[in-house]
């Protein structure tokens, strides 16, 4: 009798509603990267001339292969000096670059990449090397990388990259 006082009534004998009991699904197809971010991206000129650019990428997934390329403008001036120190006449040799270094690096088991792309540093010809051959004469080489970009062309996330400058003068070597 105690325990038909505690069971509920329910009016002309329905059933209460069924109680509620969520089911678990699995993730596994719904579960995506986090989206893919740079951590940092930084530029500078080796000894050559040549861009670097060291990047660090999260968010991307385990054991993945990300695409890379740097983008920006490069402009090359090749001129010569003399030996009294006077700068040849006439137009400098001019070197222009678009895509500057592009490259593939899988993931780690994070979702990290931390890597580095190095372009080619640009030269004159050979031809305008003959020019100053055994003269004496020293190559002024000037380089500017601007407007510079890293992107992750897989993810389609990209980054700007700081400009970045070389300046060198070296005698010309037969």
């Amino acid at each position: 009798m105690l325990l038909s006082w505690l069971r509920r009534r329910t009016a002309s004998g329905k059933r209460p509603p069924a109680s509620y009991r969520p089911t678990l699904e699995s993730l596994d197809e719904r579960i995506v990267p986090a989206n893919a971010h740079f951590i940092h991206a930084t530029s500078s000129v080796d000894g050559n001339g040549a861009l670097v650019v060291d990047f660090k990428e999260a968010g991307l997934g385990n054991n993945q292969n990300i695409d890379y390329t740097v983008t920006g403008d490069q402009n090359a001036s090749f001129t010569y000096m003399n030996k009294g120190g006077n700068t040849v006449q006439g137009q400098p040799f001019n070197a222009t670059d678009a895509t500057l270094a592009s490259g593939t690096f899988s993931s780690d088991k994070n979702g990290n990449i931390t890597a580095t792309l190095t372009s080619e540093a640009p030269s004159p010809s050979a031809d305008d090397l003959k020019l100053a051959n055994g003269n004496g004469w020293k190559l002024i080489t000037d380089i500017t990388y601007t407007n510079l970009s890293l992107n992750d062309t897989t993810n389609g996330v990209s980054v700007a990259v700081d400009d970045a400058s070389f300046h060198s003068v070296t005698p010309v070597v037969k």
